[in-house]
């Protein structure tokens, strides 16, 4: 019997299907369970369940959710289940304590939105956070991490638990295979362009949410900067915006920066979309873990500037594989499109460099080689296990 692993995500679990599938064919059961939509999964034959949670604080909701997932993992009993974002990473252990089940990983994906924000309210949650962690840590068989920052935080605030591995892009890495098949099969640019009213103009892309934490509205007055200098620049925001609640950048605020800034909320071709990029500007603000979106604009050859957020500077190595600035510094930002635009040679000098850095380390193949590693280190562990306690009863009878 194959070992069965539920995989546990949120809105954008169907970007992990790449992951699944390839853990699927090292000769593993996948199930899946995320808030997102279903049908990408029963498109490559993955049971999908559904798991509803709110991202924002909501008590009520997240007792639901908790809830749910428990009961998700009793009717499923899988050998191992692995969680990615900051809330499944916070339920499953809980959940799995309740069913009774042991084989648990946290996927830590950076410190997210509260550690991100020095609001009272953020403040205010991060002793709750930590708290949170540490008893979820007492039920989780490993975490990972994506990078040794995170893990050293963990480990400092005695939040880490059993078995902790840093897994670079952990959360999925980039199926450099399947990026190619998709920009083999995308449109013709030139279709692209027209399309969304493009022309000619060099293209600056940014593939994000489009809320204040991912440095949407520093991204728009570096936009307007550039625009003085370099007037034909057009900006393209892809990624969803209503859907975001109250950190969303509002419609109003991009409007006043039309038309050389254009939103086309999300997509699915983004493969297509970064290769009419001439820069991809990536101004988040928040502490996540590697961005996904960094690692597939590496492999489409795009020119890199990126904020200084850790997650980024596994990725984006200072004039040489991209550029840095400090967040919240649009002129910084704007400064640093205009030279990549303007020194091309430089420009496909440091993109090169990036995507021979992704294909080495953030690859597919070597996130799952390390996956499937952990999960086989799991398994003897939980069968040992298994083994002492059934053999106690004899041992106490003898």
């Amino acid at each position: 019997m194959n070992p069965h692993l539920l995989y546990v995500g949120g809105d954008d679990h169907h970007l992990r299907i790449p992951l699944m599938l390839a853990v699927r064919n090292c000769g593993f059961r996948v199930t899946a369970a995320g808030s997102g939509d279903w049908a990408p999964f029963s498109e490559v034959d993955i049971d999908f369940y559904p798991f509803d949670f709110d991202r924002f604080m909501n008590p009520f909701s997240d007792w639901m959710a908790l809830k749910s997932l428990s009961a998700i993992l009793r009717e499923l009993r899988p050998d191992l289940a692995q969680g990615f974002d900051t809330k499944p990473c916070l339920f499953l252990p809980l959940a799995a304590r309740a069913a009774g089940l042991t084989g648990i990983v946290r996927t830590i994906c950076g410190r997210a939105w509260v550690y991100s924000s020095r609001s009272p309210f953020a403040l205010a949650a991060r002793p709750v956070y930590r708290a949170l962690h540490r008893i979820a840590a007492r039920s989780t068989a490993a975490t990972v991490f994506e990078m040794d920052e995170d893990r050293a935080f963990f480990e400092r605030h005695r939040m880490t638990g059993r078995n902790a591995v840093v897994i670079p892009a952990g959360g999925g890495g980039v199926d450099v295979e399947g990026f190619e098949r998709a920009l083999a099969k995308s449109p013709a640019a030139a279709l692209l362009r027209e399309e969304l009213g493009l022309g000619t103009a060099p293209v600056v892309v940014t593939v994000t949410r489009m809320t204040r934490h991912k440095g949407i509205p520093t991204l728009l007055k570096a936009a307007a900067l550039v625009h003085r200098a370099k007037p034909d620049v057009k900006f393209l925001l892809v990624g969803p915006r209503e859907s975001e609640g109250p950190l969303a950048v509002t419609q109003a605020e991009i409007d006043q920066h039309a038309p050389y800034v254009i939103a086309i909320g999300p997509r699915s071709d983004v493969p297509a979309l970064l290769r009419l990029a001439d820069v991809f500007a990536f101004p988040t603000e928040y502490r996540e873990g590697v961005p996904r979106v960094l690692l597939e604009a590496a492999i489409a050859g795009v020119p890199i500037v990126s904020t200084s957020m850790p997650g980024c500077c596994e990725v984006v190595r200072d004039g040489w594989s991209g550029l840095l600035v400090p967040p919240h510094t649009p002129d910084r930002l704007a400064a640093r499109i205009i030279e990549l635009l303007r020194e091309r040679k430089t420009a496909r000098t440091m993109s090169a460099h990036a995507e021979k850095l992704v294909r080495q380390t953030f690859s597919l193949q070597m996130i799952v080689a390390r996956h499937v590693e952990l999960y086989s280190r799991l398994l003897a562990q939980i069968s040992r296990l298994g083994e002492l306690d059934s053999t106690q009863p004899a041992q106490q009878e003898a």
